[in-house]
């Protein structure tokens, strides 16, 4: 932890942690009988935010980095661990020793993971991922069943399920027809091995249908961070029920207060980014500047919990705002805060530059 003078003089990321347990509890308890798998990877492997994520119903985590995964068994998390990321063939030691499943999609990599459960007397569950349409990561559908067989025959390899990814590389929406194919994909597999196999349906972006009562009900689980985290709908990044949307804040204290132009003087050439920006001309206008840049996070879904402060972009360390329309101009050094979408949080956890504190339950 930093001295309360380092902490006021940057940025910091306030946690909620009842906020986000509420938010886990509520998801849960409208998806009776559908198995929602906690994943904390936005967190880097946070152990409160997973035990807050757990307390509210969720019975494993999902997290795509081992050195996240490490973090919480370090923790005392004990609760099943799925990597999300299929591992390296080099890495099959500490998946084995961490993870209790894996998301894989090459055999090689299979063969590593069950010759190091070998090697550590246990088994290693896995989870065939199988693309369909989304273009990350997944089997052809033609070549599942051949993995599948393959994966069978290994000892200390477990077979537990079939899943897929959308939404995130592709943007392709989750629907009936693919998610319907990854049952009809499932099934042929669960006939071809003699036994029932876990399908996993998805991300948030599945939680839509899931709630809508359009999920087929085959699906096992979904793998949920997001929704549960930020409470939004990921497929829109609207308000999802009435989960909390501001669990996760950020704030930095302002370092420069001043009425400018609006558009710059001069010819505008590229960034520090190599972006050519453009700008409205609206007049000469106040703007603050705050100790925090896109080496920290992502600034353009950033959103003001003030609502009448303007993002309006920022550098490496300096995040810029149109204060205008405020009635009393931030003194140097006050805090404005920021509630994160998505990429803004991953990066801002991830950033060592950005303090996080943690509320405590209630």
């Amino acid at each position: 932890m930093h001295s309360p003078a380092a902490t006021s003089a940057g940025a910091t990321l306030t946690i909620d942690l009842a906020k986000i347990e509420a938010n886990a509890r509520l998801l849960t308890d409208r998806l009776p009988g559908l198995e929602l798998v906690a994943v904390t990877k936005a967190a880097c492997g946070s152990p409160e935010v997973a035990r807050a994520m757990l307390a509210g119903g969720p019975r494993a985590i999902g997290e795509s980095r081992l050195a996240n995964i490490e973090r919480l068994r370090e923790a005392g998390i004990a609760a099943p661990i799925w990597l999300l990321r299929a591992p390296t063939p080099a890495q099959a030691a500490d998946v084995v020793r961490l993870a209790d499943v894996s998301l894989n999609t090459e055999l090689a990599t299979v063969r590593a993971l069950a010759a190091a459960a070998g090697a550590a007397g246990r088994e290693h569950g896995v989870i065939a991922m199988v693309d369909l349409g989304d273009l990350r990561e997944g089997l052809l559908a033609d070549d599942l069943l051949p993995f599948l067989e393959a994966v069978a025959e290994l000892e200390h390899a477990r077979v537990e399920g079939v899943g897929v990814n959308l939404a995130c590389y592709g943007g392709v929406r989750p629907t009936r027809d693919n998610l319907g194919q990854l049952v009809e994909l499932a099934n042929a597999a669960q006939e071809r091995l003699g036994r029932p196999l876990r399908i996993s349906g998805g991300n948030s972006a599945t939680l839509t249908m899931a709630l809508e009562g359009s999920l087929p009900r085959e699906i096992d689980d979904l793998r949920v961070g997001e929704s549960i985290l930020l409470g939004v709908d990921t497929l829109t990044r609207e308000p999802l029920l009435d989960l909390h949307r501001d669990a996760f804040v950020l704030s930095a204290p302002v370092i420069e207060c001043k009425v400018k132009p609006s558009v710059p003087v001069g010819e505008i050439c590229q960034d520090a980014f190599g972006n050519r920006p453009t700008f409205a001309q609206r007049g000469r206008r106040r703007r603050a500047i705050l100790a925090v840049g896109r080496q920290d996070t992502v600034p353009e879904v950033l959103h003001p919990v003030d609502p009448r402060v303007e993002v309006l972009g920022a550098s490496s360390d300096h995040l810029v705002l149109d204060v205008e329309e405020l009635d009393r101009p931030p003194a140097i050094g006050d805090p404005v805060s920021l509630v994160p979408g998505y990429a803004a949080l991953l990066q801002s956890f991830t950033s060592p530059y950005v303090e996080k504190v943690f509320l405590p339950h209630a």
